[in-house]
């Protein structure tokens, strides 16, 4: 006998400009259903790419978006990446689509250079979910986003999030996290990401 089910999604990654229309639809559905009346897409001054897990039949089960700055703390300028827009689809939670996803965000974005620091938010009961996929939470950090005349922070009432990090795994120019904990962090990604 057969096993006639789907094989597992493979992860896919694209600069968001360069989303086959298919694919974009389908995100753009999974956010709007996660976050109803939220716009598609990112400011592409933040360079955007998309990371999905897509199955054979072409069915994205998650996504999420990668944004890039270049941002600076205690006197030193890092290439900074964050995960945004991380979400699965409805009808395949709790099978690991979501974690694995994370957890080759973290890989693309720390292996090879890429970036100096991963960084960014998320909500409270969220953080063991990312701790699995390797992210290191920032006790007492604060992220400020928007813009430095329109700031928004994750200590903003209203809102329970912790700063989250990730650095490559080099010897040197190793990035310090102990240089985050506990610091307001100057992240202004612009007024359409706000947070990231």
């Amino acid at each position: 006998m057969t096993d006639r089910r789907p094989a597992p999604p493979g992860v896919r990654v694209w600069a968001e400009a360069e989303l086959p229309a298919g694919i974009a639809r389908q995100i753009a559905e999974l956010e709007a259903e996660a976050w109803p009346g939220s716009a598609p897409g990112h400011d592409p001054e933040l360079a955007p790419k998309v990371m999905a897990l897509v199955g054979e039949d072409g069915t994205v089960a998650a996504s999420l978006a990668l944004l890039f700055k270049d941002i600076r703390h205690a006197g030193r300028t890092y290439r900074a990446a964050g995960l945004s827009a991380v979400v699965t689809r409805s009808g395949l939670r709790g099978r690991g689509y979501g974690g694995r996803l994370v957890e080759a965000a973290r890989h693309e974005l720390t292996g090879a250079g890429a970036v100096d620091l991963v960084l960014f938010s998320c909500d409270r009961p969220l953080v063991p979910f990312y701790a699995a996929a390797g992210f290191t939470p920032l006790p007492g950090s604060v992220l400020v986003g928007g813009t430095p005349e329109d700031p928004l922070t994750t200590a903003d009432p209203g809102f329970d999030k912790v700063v989250l990090a990730a650095v490559p795994p080099r010897s040197e120019d190793a990035v310090d996290l102990r240089v985050f904990r506990g610091a307001r962090i100057g992240l202004y990604p612009g007024a359409v990401d706000r947070l990231w």
